[in-house]
């Protein structure tokens, strides 16, 4: 059994680690509402866009499409993983690497490279994947213009046919307490499909429409990928606040029960140190 000094060090220990996790879930929370504010202001703009390069793609020439739509045999496959650079965010990081394990899995017959935003997502790769880029200092200085740098790179790629395919791997801000794990195509970029007679729209396109994609097309990427990044700042906010909170519970209980555990023993002791003197005193009275 442990002793008394032993208990109240524990005590000691464990009421720090509170004040640590408590002041990391009030950072956390304070972050989240301008990571939050972000990407609820730039998901309207990002899905609209999409939207609209759908549309005027698919009542277009399907000879004119856009370089970045064309799809081709595909032969390799570049995965974008976006993590955070630091822990203690409970599964936000590591639900990332296992989706990233089990797309390897899914596209086991092609040629697989990786582009990580994050360090998580570098360390958990590194070692037994090709990395196409380690692009974790973004988040150094995380602006639109910062990631259309990365993004422009893996665009430059794929015209070149480096790359026949490239998906974003993220996390999906919710809430503050739920973020999904979400894959979804970044090039080609994705047409509608469905077996209904659309509706064929006479768009008039001023200057033309070949210079109007030419400078949307690109725009729409960057902004997919940046949202990505934000959803995935956002998540992790949420993610360390509640993993914080949990944490900072968890510690209280346990300090509860070391205090009762604590006081049970010093009452014992001193039950113990009595019987002591009073045996003590009845050895002399009876000598």
């Amino acid at each position: 059994m442990a002793n008394l000094k032993e208990i109240r060090g524990r005590i000691t220990s464990i009421s720090s680690t509170m004040q640590i996790t408590r002041a990391m879930k009030m950072v956390s929370a304070a972050k989240l509402k301008k990571a939050q504010d972000a990407i609820v202001m730039l998901r309207p703009y990002s899905e609209k866009l999409q939207e609209l390069i759908q549309n005027v793609n698919s009542s277009s020439d399907p000879d004119q499409i856009s370089v970045y739509a064309q799809k081709r045999e595909v032969k390799r496959v570049l995965f974008i993983a976006i993590t955070s650079n630091r822990g203690l965010a409970g599964a936000f990081n590591s639900s990332i690497v296992k989706e990233l394990n089990a797309q390897f899995q899914n596209k086991s017959q092609y040629e697989v490279e990786v582009l990580s935003i994050g360090k998580k997502a570098f360390d958990a790769v590194r070692k037994t994947r090709t990395v196409y880029s380690n692009e974790s200092a973004v988040y150094d200085n995380l602006n639109f213009d910062t990631v259309a740098n990365v993004s422009e790179a893996v665009m430059t790629s794929f015209r070149e046919g480096k790359f026949d395919e490239v998906y974003l791997i993220y996390n999906k801000f919710v809430n503050a307490a739920t973020q999904e794990v979400t894959t979804e195509q970044l090039l080609p970029i994705s047409m509608p499909e469905t077996t209904e007679p659309q509706i064929e729209t006479d768009y008039i396109f001023e200057p033309n429409r070949t210079e109007i994609l030419d400078n949307l097309i690109p725009k729409s990427i960057k902004t997919q990928v940046f949202k990505a990044v934000l959803d995935s700042v956002a998540s992790e906010h949420g993610a360390r606040m509640t993993a914080m909170h949990k944490a900072t519970d968890n510690a209280q209980a346990l300090k509860n029960d070391l205090v009762i555990f604590y006081n049970k023993a010093r009452q014992a002791a001193i039950t113990n140190e009595i019987l002591e003197i009073v045996s003590g005193a009845e050895a002399l009275k009876n000598s």
